[in-house]
Formats: C-alpha cells, sequence, structure tokens
C-alpha cells in the first residue's frame, strides 16, 4: 500500500513537536532536518544493500573487497561508512545502527560521528552537508529528548524509493519548512519565501530545459526547486536543469542542499558565503559567472560595508544602509548575456528612494534593463508585513522589440486571499499576474487583449519615467482607486526620506548663513 502524503507528513511533525520541551520552534529546522535526512539516506542504502545481496545471493568465490566493489559500482550512489572502525564501538553509520543504542550514554555524540563520516565519506555530495550539528551536544539537546525524537521520527515509513515517491518525500520537507515558518515567525521565514511567490516569479521568467537557474541568497533552496517542478508540470524534464546557489548561513545552505536531493534533484551546487562579498561563482578570469534564469528574495533593507571599485557596481554603489541594489547589480552582472532574465523581491522603497540607490535605478533604465514591476499585496511574507514588489530584468538587448524602452507596471496589491496569519496568493491570482505580463499593450500603455484578470497593468515608455524623474512609484503610472489608500510602510519610507533631506539641506543654509556672519536662525 502506497504511502500517503499525509501519513508521511503527520509522523514527521510528531517527532518535532518531541522538541517543545527543549527549544523554541524557530530552531526546530536544525534538528529535524539533518536527521530526516540521514534517515532517508539511511533507508535508501538499506534497500539497495538487500537488493544487492538478493541478486548476488552467497557471494560466492568474492571476497570482501570484491563484493564491496560491486555493491558501489552497479547498487549504490552514496556510502554509508563504518565509524569508530577497529573497536568495540564499530557500528555502521546508519540510522538503524545508531538507533539501536538510544538508552546508552553518548546518543548525541554517536549522531555526530555518524553524520561527519557521511560527510567525510562522500565529499562531493554531501560536504558540510548536516551543518554545525551544535544540537548534538548534551548541553542543547538531552539524550533523552534526542532519543524521543529518533524514535517519533521511526515510525515514518521506509523513505527509500522503493517505498515512497521523491514527489512525497519533497512535498514532506516543504511542508516542515512552511509549518516551521508558520508557526515561528522572522527567524524561520527569513530563509523560506511563501511558494505562491516563488511560483509567480518562476512563472515569468519560464525556465527551459539545459538552461541554468542560480539564486544568489538561496535561503531553503525553494526557488531551485521550483524552477525544475514548473518544468516538470509543462511536460519538461526538471531534473535537466543545472541549479546553483549561495547562502551566507551555513546551517541553512544545508537545508537547501538537502531540500533539492529530497526533490530528487541532484545537478546542483549550493556554497556558502557572503554573495556581496565573497561571490562564489566566478569564470576563470576573475569576473562573475553567468546564468541563464536568476531568482532571489535577498534580506531587505540589510546594511553592509559598500564595495569600492567593484565592476558590478553599474551606476554607483549602493548606501551602507541599505543592499537592496547591490544585490540587484550582483544579479544583472550574473546574467547570461544572449537570454539572461532576473526576478527579486524588494520593498517598494527600491523604486523611489533617492540618492546613491537613484542613481542606480537611474542607469538600470537608461541601459533598459528592468522590463516590468509587479506590486504583489502587503503582508505576504513571514518575516515582515510591508508590501514587496518583484522587479523583472532582462540582459542588455534581449527585451521583445514591444517592450524595449519602458518598464511594464502590473498593481498586483488587491489580488489576494486573506488567511489565518498572513494573506496568500491563490493559483488564480498567481495565474492573472502572468496573464498581465504577456499582454500586448495600445499607444497609451493600456491593454488590448484583457484586463489582467481585474489587475491594473499598464506599459510606461522611458520617456514618461525620466519625466517623474526616474521615481518607479507604481501610483504614478496606473491611476485607480488602489492608490488612493498607499502603504504605510512606503508612506513612512517617502516621508524619512524627505525628511532626512530637508534636514541635511537646513544644515548645509545655517552653516552657510554663519560663515558670512548672519546669526539668529533657529534650525
Amino acid at each position: 500500500m502506497a504511502v500517503t502524503q499525509q501519513e508521511i507528513e503527520n509522523r514527521l511533525w510528531d517527532a518535532a513537536d518531541e522538541l517543545r520541551v527543549a527549544m523554541p520552534e524557530a530552531q526546530y529546522s536544525s534538528v529535524v532536518f539533518p536527521l530526516m535526512f540521514w534517515k532517508y539516506l539511511s533507508d535508501t542504502w538499506e534497500h539497495q544493500h538487500q537488493e544487492f545481496l538478493a541478486d548476488n545471493e552467497g557471494l560466492d568465490g568474492l571476497s570482501a573487497e570484491e563484493a564491496h566493489e560491486i555493491e558501489y559500482r552497479d547498487y549504490q550512489s552514496f556510502e554509508i561508512p563504518l565509524i569508530y572502525p577497529g573497536t568495540v564501538q564499530e557500528r555502521r553509520a546508519s540510522w538503524s545502527s545508531i538507533l539501536a543504542t538510544i538508552t546508552q550514554p553518548g546518543l548525541g555524540q554517536r549522531v555526530r560521528a555518524a553524520l561527519q563520516a557521511i560527510e567525510t565519506a562522500n565529499p562531493d555530495k554531501f560536504s558540510r552537508l548536516f551543518g554545525s550539528m551544535t544540537w548534538a551536544s548534551e548541553e542543547v539537546l538531552s539524550r533523552e529528548v534526542l532519543a524521543a525524537v529518533m524514535q517519533a521520527m521511526d515510525r515514518t515509513p521506509k523513505m527509500h524509493e522503493g517505498n515512497v515517491s521523491h514527489d512525497v518525500l519533497g512535498g514532506a520537507y516543504e511542508y516542515l519548512l512552511k509549518r516551521f515558518s508558520d508557526g515561528s515567525g522572522t527567524r524561520a521565514g527569513q530563509f523560506f519565501t511563501p511558494r505562491e511567490v516563488v511560483e509567480l516569479i518562476v512563472e515569468v521568467l519560464n525556465p527551459k530545459s539545459y538552461e541554468s537557474v542560480y539564486d544568489p541568497t538561496c535561503g531553503s533552496g525553494g526557488m531551485l526547486i521550483a524552477s525544475a517542478n514548473l518544468l516538470k508540470a509543462r511536460g519538461g524534464r526538471g531534473y535537466t536543469l543545472s541549479l546553483y546557489g549561495q547562502e551566507a548561513v551555513q546551517d541553512t545552505a544545508g537545508v537547501a542542499r538537502m531540500n533539492l536531493f529530497m526533490h530528487n534533484l541532484t545537478q546542483f551546487q549550493i556554497e556558502v558565503g557572503d554573495t556581496l562579498k565573497d561571490p562564489r561563482f566566478k569564470k576563470p578570469d576573475g569576473s562573475m559567472a553567468t546564468f541563464d534564469v536568476i531568482v532571489a528574495n535577498p534580506p531587505y533593507s540589510l546594511k553592509w560595508k559598500p564595495w569600492t571599485k567593484d565592476p558590478r557596481a553599474i551606476g554607483g554603489t549602493a548606501p551602507a544602509k541599505s543592499a537592496d541594489w547591490s544585490f540587484v547589480q550582483h544579479m544583472i552582472a550574473s546574467m547570461d548575456p544572449k537570454k539572461g532574465r532576473a526576478g527579486v523581491v524588494l520593498p517598494h522603497g527600491v523604486l523611489f528612494r533617492g540618492g546613491e540607490e537613484g542613481a542606480i535605478r537611474r542607469r538600470v533604465l537608461d541601459d533598459d534593463l528592468l522590463e516590468a514591476v509587479i506590486g504583489l499585496p502587503a503582508n505576504l511574507f513571514y518575516s515582515t508585513p510591508i508590501p514587496t514588489c518583484v522587479l523583472v530584468f532582462r540582459a542588455p538587448g534581449t527585451k521583445a522589440p514591444e517592450r524595449q524602452n519602458g518598464v511594464l507596471f502590473i498593481d498586483a496589491s488587491n489580488g489576494f486571499t486573506k488567511a489565518a496569519k498572513r494573506n496568500i496568493l491563490t493559483d488564480v491570482d498567481i495565474a492573472n499576474v502572468v496573464a498581465a505580463y504577456h499582454y500586448n499593450f495600445d499607444a497609451d500603455g493600456h491593454p488590448v487583449d484583457g484586463d489582467g484578470g481585474g489587475l491594473a497593468a499598464r506599459f510606461a515608455p522611458l520617456s514618461e519615467i525620466v519625466v517623474n524623474g526616474y521615481d518607479l512609484n507604481i501610483a504614478r503610472y496606473i491611476n485607480h482607486a488602489a492608490a488612493e489608500h498607499e502603504d504605510l510602510g512606503t508612506l513612512i519610507d517617502a516621508y524619512n526620506i524627505a525628511r532626512a533631506e530637508r534636514q541635511k539641506t537646513e544644515q548645509r543654509m545655517l552653516a552657510v548663513l554663519a560663515s558670512a556672519g548672519i546669526e539668529g536662525f533657529d534650525e
């Protein structure tokens, strides 16, 4: 009897729930995902080992070395090695082997040794996969709690492909990601972008078979997986995509690698490091590696150390108080020159903030790199209630002729469904935005072949944007009722910027007056 999605999800949540006495829900992922993936590897290895034994009954005339060579050549795609070899504690680094010792002291130490042994034995596949494993310390997680988690997880069905499909396994992994984010807010939400936002971006960028997809802030790898899933849903072969990602947090990068494996995606490379400071994907000459499709949901308004003489800094360098445009510059530098396209989620402030950001925005528009601005509803994300927007970019000279020298604006701010903890985009909401993205527009920039499912959309020529001072605030280009009640976050952003500019101007005026000997003016 096939294992159902709900059955495996319920069992895995039972295991996660054992952690409630030891740590906040925001930290569950650091324990549950390594244990889940370890069990998946162990169940898969043991299933293949039994097939090897059945096919080679008796192993007549074979030495241990010869049997090992045949098994790993024809049956196994990775190794589960021995730990503590040559000692009385020698045992295989498998789930079942360590589970048999849960009543003995030092369980966490044995779990850590097993996971480290698997990483070491499979450096090409699993190097640094399981993260820092600080949770394996008795001071963090007692033997009793760790044993309870493992016993609960052991009640899940065997996780090998002969028993559970990769679709079910991948779905269970995503279920846990979402549930951790729903229940714990900001910390978990930092590396989990809601699935519907990911699907919207991927639908717009439309990855094709054998293309490369890159996420410079990949978190748990959801955007890379969604790219393969979309291709598969359209009759293509998702496994043909070459997937690349970089993530600053080592444990989160491990979550991404495990997530990709659980979805049966093996053509990937996930690197650890700060993408702005230390981009890991480069060509031999030191320039940025380029990709066909780039997707990202970077941390918003991140404080950073601005570049000095970095070739990515077209139009200038983003201010230290906000790295939003520096992520855009990195993505632009990473687009394939012939067919590269990129989609990124950012706060509305990137559309109108002045100073260094305004200068970068002007250069990007003058170079005709920005194709579309899609305004999303507020309260879509786990980590922030503010409304966001999707910016879509195309490599220089690759826009369709009718989209050149202008920007498509789509206001999807009212296209959502209210849920208990946040707003969500339904399949219909996503389809409406994608339809609006593909519409043709008349000379005034209005749709000629549909209404975008009720969404307001308009193509604005660059000449109009220039007249507006390169301000991309959606309300400047789309007039409708929603513009009458702009979101509070955007208004506060605009107010703070105007206030800071006024204060700087007043300080300069007072300095000039003082140098001229004129006093008596109050600020």
